[in-house]
C-alpha cells in the first residue's frame, strides 16, 4: 500500500501550505505504516501457505500464549477474554473460533465455574498445528529483525512504545475536539 513514499523536501513543501504538517514527523510516520505494512505482508504470505488467516492464528496464539516461554500448557479462554486481548469484537472471535472448532484446532465447552459461560481451549491438532507453523513463523521473525542488533532493538521497543503512547493522546485530543 506505502511502496512509493513522498520524500522530505516534498513534505518540507507540503508544511508551507498546511502549517500543521510536521516534515520530520509525517517521514517517521509513513515509514512506520510501510514499514507495518511490509511484516504484515510476510506474515500473511506464510499463514495462507498454509491455509490459516490472521485472524485464526490470533486465536491459536492467544490459546498457545503461556506455552511459549513459560514452560505451562495451553489455557481455556473466553471468547469475550480473546476478544478483548486481540482488540476485535466478540462476533469477529466467535466466527473464526467456529472455523477453528470446525477445522478441529479448537474446543468449545461449559466454564468450569460457570455453566453458562463458555470456554475455548486447543484440541491435540490444534497443538500440532500451532507446533508445526511456529518454527517457520519464528525464522520469519528472526530473518526481518536479522539487520538490528540487540541493541537497537531494545531502543527500536522503546520508541515504538512511546509512538504507542502518542496515538492515546492523539485519541484523547480528537475526542476533546469533537465535543
Amino acid at each position: 500500500m506505502l511502496k512509493d513514499l513522498p520524500r522530505y523536501e516534498c513534505l518540507l513543501e507540503a508544511s508551507r501550505l498546511f502549517p500543521d504538517l510536521d516534515p520530520s514527523a509525517c517521514e517517521v510516520y509513513l515509514q512506520v505504516l510501510r514499514t507495518g505494512d511490509e511484516v504484515f505482508e510476510v506474515e500473511s504470505r506464510y499463514l495462507k501457505a498454509l491455509g490459516i488467516s490472521q485472524g485464526r492464528f490470533t486465536v491459536l496464539m492467544q490459546l498457545t500464549e503461556p506455552q511459549v516461554g513459560c514452560g505451562q500448557g495451553p489455557v481455556a479462554l473466553s471468547p469475550a477474554v480473546i476478544a478483548d486481548r486481540a482488540g476485535v469484537t466478540r462476533a469477529t472471535v466467535t466466527g473464526l473460533i467456529d472455523m477453528l472448532e470446525r477445522d478441529g484446532f479448537v474446543l468449545r465447552k461449559p466454564a468450569e465455574h460457570d455453566r453458562r459461560m463458555m470456554t475455548v481451549s486447543l484440541t491435540k491438532a490444534g497443538e500440532a498445528f500451532v507446533a508445526s507453523l511456529l518454527p517457520g513463523y519464528f525464522q520469519r521473525v528472526a530473518a526481518i529483525m536479522r539487520g538490528l542488533t540487540e541493541e537497537e532493538r531494545r531502543v527500536l521497543v522503546k520508541l515504538l512504545l512511546k509512538i504507542q503512547d502518542g496515538t492515546v493522546v492523539a485519541e484523547a485530543r480528537s475526542s476533546v475536539a469533537a465535543k
